[in-house]
């Protein structure tokens, strides 16, 4: 169901933010491109915006800024999974062989955070939800539809992803050899994200990373409204069996996917 009112069954992608070189700019560049409204945020978060789609919270934009200590972060989304106890979570995280970049800090009441790498490099987020238990919108044109880790070492990926957030990587209906959907125990039959093997798919230059792909009604006129916007096509659009994708960086750097799901 595209509305989300519950929170997410842990390990499952819960938000996607993007901390922007120039958020201003940013905020109206995916707005244009996906029909978001936002404000910048209070003082107290640091400006932080929650993107909205017809009314319900669907992505994250704040100026790029760091905590005390720890360098400016990329202009990249970054993709949050869920976690009834983000301390928890923590140890498991590093107990299963990843490294905390911050974390686990509140915000506010809406929950606590954490920043870590995967045992293969990725980077990735952990939201333990209290107030707020992430996107209230999903899977529907200007919306997160999938969020999915990139790695060169797909065995040990899929172990931590278990050992630290419980998650099974198991093959999927039509996916190809190498790439493994992400399952919950509490949703054996439906993968909540993937995990896919790099060596075939990106230059040997980029790193283990998580990708996050948008939903779109057109794709074509998506792509068309990224260009024009200063942004550039990386990935041609292309059949799936899961619909027609495309892969775009925006003008500051970012990557992301957009999909124009089948049916």
């Amino acid at each position: 169901m595209p509305e989300i009112n519950e929170p997410y069954a842990p390990g499952t992608p819960c938000w996607v933010d993007l901390m922007a070189q120039d958020q201003t700019a940013a905020m109206e560049f995916y707005g244009r491109l996906f029909g978001w409204g936002g404000e910048v945020g209070p003082p107290e978060f640091g400006g932080y915006a929650t993107m909205e789609k017809d009314g319900r919270a669907v992505a994250g934009i704040g100026p790029a800024m760091a905590p005390e200590g720890h360098p400016e972060p990329p202009h990249v989304w970054t993709t949050y999974l869920a976690s009834d106890d983000a301390d928890t979570t923590a140890r498991r995280i590093t107990d299963a062989g990843g490294a905390l970049l911050f974390g686990p800090d509140d915000v506010g009441t809406l929950g606590r955070m954490l920043m870590a790498s995967d045992s293969t490099g990725a980077v990735f987020g952990v939201w333990g939800h209290r107030d707020f238990v992430g996107a209230g919108r999903v899977n529907e044109p200007g919306s997160v539809i999938w969020c999915d880790c990139n790695t060169r070492d797909l065995p040990a990926a899929a172990a931590f992803y278990h050992a630290a957030l419980g998650l099974e990587a198991r093959p999927m209906v039509e996916a190809p050899g190498e790439y493994l959907g992400l399952f919950t125990p509490a949703r054996p039959d439906r993968p909540v994200g993937g995990i896919g093997a790099m060596e075939q798919r990106f230059p040997p230059e980029v790193p283990a990373h998580w990708m996050t792909t948008f939903a779109v009604a057109d794709l074509a006129a998506t792509v068309a409204t990224h260009t024009a916007g200063g942004g550039t096509v990386v990935v041609e659009p292309t059949s799936t069996p899961w619909g027609e994708m495309a892969g775009l960086v925006d003008p500051w750097g970012a990557h992301f996917g957009v999909m124009q799901p089948a049916g």
